[in-house]
């Protein structure tokens, strides 16, 4: 990357919600200088004035298909589709084929990611081949790389399995990562949340029962054993609230929301005419749901904003509802969908939106928050929490298609990260 001036920016205080106008020159990858800069000679000039500067963001929850699904999204495609959306790090979980479920796994990522201007960091398994029979080899993949550990979409169904997981997993200083769900609540293995809607539609739903007693029980467990657990794509309101509790009395447990969550319920399915791309796993819920998951990300139960970003090919969602896999885009339109439902109508501050994505995700998974100051490495997110535009079809990074999104207004713009030395324009 040559040398970079980026011009009249405001940079945004994370604890305050100040900003301050001031220009960035960054020389080899490093923040050489804040101020008014008047002679960058050599540099190229980047115009940002009015836009906002960030630490760069982290989404902690991707699916990045590769090894072994490359026709849904490659660790390539999903980290432009990341930088496009702004962000500079993200976490992949392990339902790949095979499962990272192994240390040369982890580092099969982590080599495919480094010459890109994403930082991928690889979640483990936490039982063996995903399968929920034994632990799998947690402190080698650590060792490895990986920064946590989760069966992702086959949720550790044996108590003492998940018991003995959390306390490997304590004394390796990663968290287990949740898809809460008690799948002997899920027998009719269903395609949407159970409820009115899913009856009106003949369609067999997931209950949140299952959610919310997957949640509580992991919770006494990390009470228990003091390993901390992460909940997954939190969706009902007393999923919330058993969170909310378990806060309070100490548990170390965290959790995180993604934008479809808070933004469509049920009603979706129909009015969509059963558009596959309203397919996702926890489902979309009620409105109930949905003011609770707000009331959550407002009152800090819920840490994080994440997108569980599930890239599926067309040929897969061009079906039948119920042959549809579950799971929609999210890197895209993560930061819109936060302006437009969180902070415009006052859900949450602008800088606790961004803590919730730059610094939160880093701080469960162990990981330095990028500091803007001179000397430090840059890592930066550009954007904006104004701009006015419509999603569409061109704006999609991903090598999959399946977003509900295409063709709604949104509010708020990535305009680029700076990472690993290179200045990655997002274009409107």
């Amino acid at each position: 990357m040559p040398d970079l001036l980026l011009s009249g920016g405001l940079l945004l205080d994370l604890d305050t919600g100040d900003t301050t106008r001031a220009d960035l020159l960054i020389r080899d990858g490093v923040i050489a200088q804040i101020g008014e800069i008047s002679d960058a000679e050599g540099a190229e000039v980047v115009d940002i004035s009015g836009k906002l500067i960030s630490p760069g963001w982290m989404d902690m929850h991707v699916h990045f298909r590769e090894p072994g699904q490359e026709h849904k999204e490659t660790i390539e495609t999903g980290a432009r589709a990341a930088a496009w959306g702004g962000f500079t790090a993200v976490a992949c979980m392990p339902n790949t084929t095979p499962p990272i479920a192994t240390r040369d796994v982890v580092e099969f990522v982590l080599a495919r990611q480094q010459s890109l201007p994403v930082a991928v960091y690889p979640i483990g398994t936490v039982s063996k081949g995903r399968e929920g029979n034994e632990m799998a080899e947690m402190g080698d993949m650590a060792e490895g790389g990986a920064v946590a550990f989760s069966d992702d979409g086959s949720p550790v169904q044996h108590g003492g399995l998940m018991r003995r997981a959390l306390e490997y997993a304590r004394t390796l200083g990663a968290p287990i990562l949740g898809h809460e769900e008690d799948l002997t609540l899920n027998a009719d293995h269903g395609h949407m949340n159970e409820g009115a809607v899913a009856t009106r539609l003949g369609l067999p739903g997931i209950p949140g029962l299952a959610e919310e007693a997957m949640i509580a029980r992991d919770a006494l467990l990390a009470e228990f054993t003091g390993g901390h657990v992460h909940v997954c794509h939190i969706s009902t309101a007393r999923a919330v609230d058993i969170v909310r509790r378990a806060k309070a009395r100490g548990v170390p447990i965290t959790a995180e929301a993604c934008p479809h969550h808070w933004t469509l319920t049920d009603e979706a399915v129909a009015e969509s005419g059963y558009d596959t791309h309203t397919k996702m796993h926890p489902p979309l819920r009620t409105a109930e749901d949905v003011q609770a998951i707000k009331d959550g990300l407002a009152d800090g139960t819920i840490d994080v904003i994440a997108t569980d970003h599930a890239p599926h090919a067309p040929f897969e969602k061009e079906v039948e509802y119920i042959e549809a896999p579950f799971g929609i885009l999210g890197l895209e339109t993560c930061w819109p969908l936060t302006v437009r439902e969180l902070i415009e109508p006052g859900v949450i501050s602008l800088h606790e939106a961004v803590r919730k994505l730059a610094v939160a995700p880093r701080e469960i998974l162990g990981l330095a928050v990028p500091r803007i100051a001179e000397g430090e490495t840059a890592e930066l997110t550009v954007f904006d929490a104004e701009t006015r535009w419509t999603f569409e079809d061109r704006h999609i990074q991903s090598k999959s298609r399946n977003t509900p999104f295409v063709g709604s207004e949104m509010v708020g713009k990535a305009w680029g990260i700076v990472n690993r030395g290179r200045w990655v324009p997002a274009e409107a």
